[in-house]
């Protein structure tokens, strides 16, 4: 990664600032983007105190002229970009359907909000940070899915129907982009299994740190008996931005402690 450039979205959060975190220890010169600029100075103070070199940008990646003018910001500074990590997404909790609750309690529009969040979260910096790739005449972009695009989980209607359309969004520009711009522009996705983090812990954890009778279930279902912790992700995320997977293109790769693989019997 030594003198490659990475733009993370959602650099700031647990996952995100994890994949910030492998992809600068190994050399990178890192951009952060997010919404929230005090969890963004935050996350880069505590890189620059590993003596790493990263930076913060606020961005929304719904508003394309937000991330144009954060990708015009990078190329002025660096004078390239190789990598995008689109690790913005989430849910939220009118999208999501409580035990005492039926799918007829959903909020259309925070289901809408969490659909754009996700996919076209990702489409456009895509499509913006692409051109700049095309370019340059290579580049990697890394989406981030989830096992609900495989397998869609209860309660989480909107989260899981928009994480499969990142999968399919991710083949579509792999071929896209290979067959108009040539292989060296390269498009795949992590698909994480379950992580606990600030966005999902209220689902998985009870307050006295506890298992909720659906983390209970998760765990039951993963062969490993636990959930991952983020720097297990960043291994997957270094191989797929080597040169050295030249050949990997389109895959949805789970980091998923055999949760994907299991039937339940």
């Amino acid at each position: 990664m030594k003198g490659k450039v990475a733009v993370i979205t959602g650099g700031n959060g647990t996952l995100g600032g994890a994949f910030a975190k492998g992809l600068a220890e190994e050399g990178a010169t890192v951009f952060i983007l997010g919404r929230n600029e005090l969890k963004s100075t935050k996350r880069i103070s505590e890189l620059k105190k590993l003596g790493l070199d990263a930076y913060a940008i606020s961005c929304d990646v719904l508003d394309e002229k937000s991330v144009q003018q954060a990708c015009n910001h990078i190329l002025e500074k660096t004078n390239r970009i190789d990598i995008l990590v689109n690790g913005a997404g989430g849910n939220q909790s009118g999208a999501t359907i409580m035990p005492d609750q039926s799918i007829f309690d959903a909020s259309i529009q925070s289901f809408r909000d969490v659909f754009d969040l996700n996919l076209l979260g990702t489409v456009i910096p895509s499509f913006i940070f692409a051109k700049a790739m095309v370019q340059q005449g290579s580049g990697c972009i890394v989406n981030i899915s989830s096992m609900a695009a495989q397998l869609p989980l209860t309660r989480v209607v909107a989260y899981s129907a928009s994480k499969a359309a990142v999968d399919n969004f991710t083949k579509w520009l792999t071929v896209e982009l290979a067959a108009k711009y040539g292989s060296n522009i390269r498009v795949n996705a992590i698909a994480p299994g379950f992580f606990i983090a600030d966005q999902n812990r209220s689902l998985l954890q009870n307050k006295d740190g506890s298992l909720t009778d659906r983390g209970n279930t998760i765990i039951s279902q993963t062969p490993a008996k636990r959930f991952g912790e983020p720097d297990e992700l960043i291994s997957t995320l270094l191989w797929l931005c080597d040169d050295k997977s030249a050949f990997v293109n389109g895959a949805v790769i789970p980091v998923d402690g055999g949760f994907s693989a299991f039937s339940g019997v």
